[in-house]
């Protein structure tokens, strides 16, 4: 049982999000590239907290903060998400409630501004889980959600990235830069509830419909109050097939592990796997957590504690 100490200890909301992982190293990041994702990821945690400490719930927290960096171009979704092989872009993002497990994803949606609103309106305004393609976006359409050319979300970075890999047989289908940018966000708001929520533009020249973890429910996506919230940015084939999310929640649930200890342990197997990247924890505790496999991940966290760190390489506390 909690002792009075440990109850007064724990924060009213917590907040943690992350902008992708990846070989992220000092030596290779422009410094102008450094500032432009430090004031992304401070502005998404400005929007969460907004909410949190206002009193609102994780679930619209994190759809806030996501949706900040879903228009911030030094992200990999949304605006500035990358380009497909056939140079357009395919965005996929998932939102979970921890309170009631309800949860919605999208796949594949080309038009709408924000995925990560879109997959909130899956899961509270359809009967189903996920959405993918056209479909999503009639859906989206349908829903009264903003929706934009194609051509909104280029950035001339990504499209550089794309020709790079093209002019480079020996890349192949593999994302050029190994910086896995997906965005994601996990909080507890004062009611002691959490929630998840991650949205991404996929692989630079990805092909043939290819999907990966981030609207998988379970695998780069999952909230249960019972555990923790977790949202992944990585390889996500690896994920996927180690259903990271979830394993991190059932690590918590059944065997009493801390947050750090579950996520280091499903890390370290995906990584056994061949899978690179990380996530980003919080439970009903207050307690919060990150593992990463890769040299850096862009992450923040806020709490109602005033306790706020923005990081970006493998030795920042």
């Amino acid at each position: 049982m909690p002792t009075a100490a440990h109850a007064q200890d724990k924060p009213k909301w917590t907040l943690v999000i992350h902008g992708g992982a990846g070989i992220i190293e000092k030596d290779k990041i422009k410094p102008e590239q450094e500032a432009g994702v430090k004031a992304g990821l401070n502005a998404a945690l400005d929007a969460g907290s907004k909410v949190l400490a206002g009193g609102g719930t994780a679930l619209d927290a994190v759809q806030a903060a996501i949706q900040v960096l879903e228009d911030d171009p030094h992200f990999n979704a949304g605006r500035g998400a990358v380009f497909t092989w056939d140079a357009n872009h395919t965005l996929d993002a998932a939102i979970m409630d921890g309170s009631t497990r309800a949860a919605g994803a999208v796949a594949g949606s080309m038009t709408t501004r924000h995925p990560i609103g879109l997959a909130r309106k899956v899961m509270e305004n359809s009967p189903h889980v996920l959405l993918a393609g056209a479909g999503a976006d009639q859906f989206a359409k349908e829903q009264g959600l903003e929706q934009v050319d194609n051509s909104w979300f280029d950035t001339t970075e990504r499209r550089q990235q794309l020709d790079k890999m093209k002019a480079n047989d020996k890349l192949g289908w593999f994302d050029v830069d190994l910086k896995y940018g997906t965005v994601g966000a996990v909080a507890m708001d004062a009611h002691g509830h959490v929630a998840a929520a991650t949205s991404t533009g996929g692989l630079t020249g990805k092909r043939w419909g290819r999907i990966g973890d981030s609207p998988i429910i379970g695998a780069g996506t999952y909230a249960d109050d019972r555990a923790c919230a977790v949202s992944a940015t990585g390889a996500g084939e690896f994920f996927i097939r180690e259903g990271v999310a979830h394993e991190i929640c059932a690590r918590v649930r059944f065997k009493g592990e801390s947050l750090k200890q579950a996520a280091d342990t499903v890390m370290s197997e995906t990584k056994a796997l061949g899978g690179t990247g990380g996530v980003i924890v919080t439970g009903p505790s207050g307690e919060v957590a990150w593992s990463f496999n890769t040299p850096g991940m862009y992450r923040g966290k806020a709490s109602s504690g005033g306790d706020r760190i923005v990081a970006f390489y493998g030795d920042d506390k």
